[in-house]
């Protein structure tokens, strides 16, 4: 009896260990946030008669397609997550998961996610998921180690999420829905380069290139990150100009956006003492 309880409680620990891995190697809480812009877009398409059916399969299949580029993302770079400190405990680099089970996982995340976007929504949803997965994973990954112009590049699929949600409830692309992709556009610039910034002694252990100056942390790329600021807030507030939103979140949007502009002082002497 005893070695019967011992034996599922071992097995329980290696599912829950197994599930865990699984998680880390989907990224699940960025992933949600991925979704999360895609189901936003769905909302304001559907104009208040939302079809809650349609609208979980849409977050499930987008889930399921960020999950995939997650997975292969760390399949390529499992070598060099060995090296960072935040990324050194993933499921690759401590060989809990082998990279040949991560990509077969990725596999069938990747042709369910964009199989519900076909069969439930549309061909263009669907081409648009595969675009963002292929885009992510094969091109904005391995160009991270050469050239900060992995940051443009990467900013595509990150924005391609509310054209996702836009098309999926009116079955073509507009010009909402490339505003909704500018918006997004614009706003991966100083996400990317915030979370370079404050990893910039990690990135640089694995040869990551991803702050807009050779220097690194530097003045200048400080000021990039605030001119982007300057240049999304005008492009955030693009649909109060067409009326899709009221005053209120208008002024929610415009205090953000100087809330934002106002951390990023690149004339703040704390932010480079000692570089």
């Amino acid at each position: 009896m005893n070695n019967s309880a011992t034996s599922t409680q071992t097995i329980s620990t290696l599912l829950i260990g197994r599930l865990k891995d699984y998680t880390q190697l989907a990224k699940v809480r960025l992933s949600m946030l991925v979704v999360f812009s895609s189901g936003v877009a769905f909302m304001i398409a559907e104009k208040g008669s939302i079809d809650w059916n349609y609208f979980w399969v849409l977050m499930l299949g987008g889930f399921l397609t960020t999950a995939a580029s997650n997975a292969i993302n760390q399949v390529i770079e499992k070598d060099y997550d060995a090296l960072m400190n935040r990324t050194q405990n993933r499921p690759l680099p401590q060989q809990r998961l082998l990279p040949i089970e991560a990509l077969l996982v990725a596999g069938i995340m990747g042709v369910s996610g964009i199989g519900l976007l076909w069969i439930y929504f549309n061909q263009i949803a669907a081409l648009l998921s595969a675009i963002a997965l292929l885009s992510y994973a094969f091109i904005y990954t391995p160009l991270k180690r050469f050239s900060p112009i992995a940051v443009f590049v990467g900013a595509f699929p990150g924005a391609i999420p509310p054209m996702i949600g836009w098309v999926a409830a009116t079955g073509h692309l507009d010009a909402t829905a490339f505003m909704l992709f500018g918006i997004q556009f614009m706003w991966q610039f100083p996400h990317f380069w915030s979370i370079a910034w404050v990893c910039y002694d990690d990135y640089l252990k694995a040869g990551y290139k991803l702050l807009p100056s050779k220097e690194g942390r530097s003045q200048f790329s400080a000021i990039q990150i605030s001119l982007y600021i300057i240049a999304l807030i005008p492009v955030s507030l693009m649909p109060s100009y067409l009326g899709l939103i009221g005053i209120i979140s208008t002024i929610i949007i415009l205090a953000c956006g100087l809330l934002f502009l106002y951390q990023s002082n690149p004339y703040n002497s704390q932010k480079f003492s000692g570089l």
